[in-house]
This record gives C-alpha cells, structure tokens and sequence, in this order.
C-alpha cells in the first residue's frame, strides 16, 4: 500500500481506503458492513473514513463494531459537522464520535464542510483534541481553493493533513485550480464518491478499457484517480466481493492510450468550476 505523507507529519495516509457513507441506516444491512469493512482490513485497506453525519451516528457505530480488537490495524478518520464546528462543540463531537466507535483517539479529524462558525475556532478545539491526545491530526472537506487559501492564513492552518473533496472523471473541477494548489502546499487530497455512486459504470470508454484490462469500470475509475500521486480514494463497499474488487485497483496500471481516451470521454475543465458536493 502506498502512503501519502502529510504536512503535521502524523501518520500517512493510506492511498486507497474504505468510505461508509450510507452505511449504519438499515438494522438488516449491519452485519454485512462489518464484515465488508473487517474484510477490508484482512486485504490491508487501513484506512476507515466516517463522520458522525453518516446515519446519525450510526455508520461510526458499524465501524467500531469492525475495528473491535484491530483498532492498531486501522488508520480511523470521522468528522463533525458544521453546525457543531465551535470549539466547545467540535470537542464534545469529537468525544461522542469516539465513544460511538469505542476507540480514544482518532487518526485523522476533519471539519465536514464550511459553515457559520469561524475557521480559529474550528482549529483551536482541532489543537486542543490534539494536545489531549484524542486525534492524531486535522483536515477538512469540501473547501475550495479560496477557502483553503483563508484556512492557510489561520493559526496552525498549515498544518492541515488533507482536503476531502467529490472528485472522479464526471467532477473534474478541482484539476483546474484546487488540485495543484494542495499540491503546492503539500497537502494530500482525498477522493469521495470516485465512482459517482456508481453512475459511472455504464460508460461505454471505461467498459472498453476495462474489459482491455480483464477488470470492471469501477477498477479503472479507481485506478484513473490513484494516477495521481497526491490523491487517494475511500470508495464505500458494504459486500465483501465489492471490497476484493476495490482492493485489486491497486494492482491495474492505466496505459497512456488509457489515459488519453479516458480524457477525450471525460474532458479536464479548462477553467474555474466551483467545487462540486453530494
């Protein structure tokens, strides 16, 4: 697994992990999500993004039932929520959030998106879990170029471990200014939703790359965004077989001609696009 090193110098990130967006909802699907994420973690898919939004709570819950006794094997990141974003609020978020996945530290925090509460707020409460031990480090998700620029400006904001953001070959936005920006500032980028919500694989051109490859479309979305050598992607997957698959993107290289058709199909912006969320 390759790592993606990150400003604070905590732990890397982990290029490829497992997103739980939407898991946690449904008392039937439970068992299933913590055997897909446990079988994540047999395949060395570390990396474990959830957020104390994600059915309310209760996708930290499936997690914590996954990582129950493999809490060393994991690298765990969570989130809280704008409106909780002050710094006394951020705190006791942070604090359900661990008693929710029955852990006392997290690897990774981030601010969920931008909302009404400053950013030397949001920070001082990421500073003060830190010192406290209860998180290893702090990012956010779905700031744009501008507000990472104001992020930056802040006390301690350069030391933000990543930006969380809706990028795959149908939201390419953020090549345009986003992305070399956090390249610059050696800040790593993690990709959500790097299928669509699986809108993608019916697209003819992946298919036909895919089936060049002996692999699916979602291998080759994968692997298209994992090109980038400062990004990685936390697809979600609540079965195991989808897990193996997600795991064996690691392993397909995208040819140049790949590359080439991938870009006429799915054309890079050639301006601004403001920064797109689901």
């Amino acid at each position: 697994m390759r790592d993606l090193n990150t400003p604070s110098g905590e732990r890397p990130l982990p290029v490829l992990g497992q997103g739980t967006w939407g898991m946690g909802e449904t008392a039937s699907a439970r068992a299933d999500e913590v055997a897909a994420l446990r079988h994540g973690l047999d395949l060395g898919l570390g990396l474990i993004d959830t957020a104390e939004m994600y059915g309310s709570g209760g996708s930290e819950e499936v997690v914590g039932e996954a990582i129950r006794g493999r809490r060393d094997k994991v690298f765990l990141v969570s989130k809280v929520l704008p409106h909780n974003a002050d710094r006394s609020g951020t705190v006791a978020a942070c604090e359900r959030s661990l008693r929710r996945l029955g852990t006392d530290h997290l690897d990774l925090y981030l601010l969920h998106w931008r909302g009404g509460h400053p950013l030397e707020e949001t920070l001082e409460a990421f500073a003060e879990l830190r010192d406290a031990g209860k998180i290893g480090a702090f990012g956010v998700s779905n700031l744009d170029t501008d507000d990472m620029r104001e992020l930056r400006s802040v006390p301690g904001g350069e030391e933000c471990a990543t930006d969380q953001i809706l990028y795959n070959l149908t939201r390419r936005g953020p090549e345009f200014d986003l992305l070399p920006w956090c390249r610059e500032h050696g800040i790593p980028v993690m990709a959500y939703s790097p299928i669509e919500q699986g809108r993608l694989l019916g697209d003819e051109v992946l298919g036909r790359i895919a089936e060049e490859h002996e692999a699916s479309p979602a291998q080759v979305a994968l692997a298209w965004i994992l090109t980038d050598r400062n990004l990685c992607a936390i697809p979600k997957a609540s079965r195991v077989e989808h897990v193996e698959a997600n795991r064996a993107a690691l392993d397909l290289r995208l040819t140049s001609d790949d590359l080439r058709a991938l870009d006429e199909r799915f054309p890079a912006p050639t301006g601004k696009v403001p920064l797109e969320i689901l």
